[in-house]
């Protein structure tokens, strides 16, 4: 779905009219038009606002071109699994699990694999396969990258 599909969807499913939309976001209705006809697409800011407005990411706002993971756990993030900033906005970032009201809930990395490996060893993927295997792997996003600096 293009952005200017998604922008007239969310607008609709809210009940806003295009005037209502542009007041809340604070641009005029002949730019929600704009918007919605293809002929443009929203600034950085605005799509920080529209994101607010329709509760969404805006990778969602912009027909998600790119597979979010969390750079803490690794988890593949959607609208539902994304976490919040203390002021509402999304952190595309990281899961809702990692970090929420703006604090990690992993300062170590063992902690975090001592969770994961709880949840993810079965009788195909033994726990010191999965504490391996997480080693190695989760080293390679950026929460961990920076930590180690």
């Amino acid at each position: 779905m293009e952005t200017k599909d998604i922008i007239s969807k969310l607008r609709s499913e809210k009940g806003f009219s295009q005037d209502e939309l542009a007041e809340k976001v604070f641009v005029t209705r002949q730019a929600v038009s704009r918007w919605e006809n293809g002929e443009t697409v929203p600034n950085t800011e605005t799509l920080k606002l529209l994101s607010k407005v329709f509760d969404v990411s805006i990778n969602t706002l912009l027909g998600s071109p790119r597979q979010l993971i969390c750079q803490c756990c690794g988890i593949p993030l959607d609208d539902t699994t994304i976490s919040k900033e203390p002021d509402g906005t999304f952190n595309e970032e990281y899961c809702k699990w990692c970090y929420t009201d703006g604090k990690f809930a992993y300062q170590n990395l063992d902690e975090l694999i001592d969770f994961l490996s709880g949840h993810m060893a079965n009788e195909n993927f033994t726990p010191q396969q999965v504490r391996e295997y997480l080693s190695a792997q989760l080293l390679n996003l950026n929460y961990w990258k920076n930590i180690k600096k």
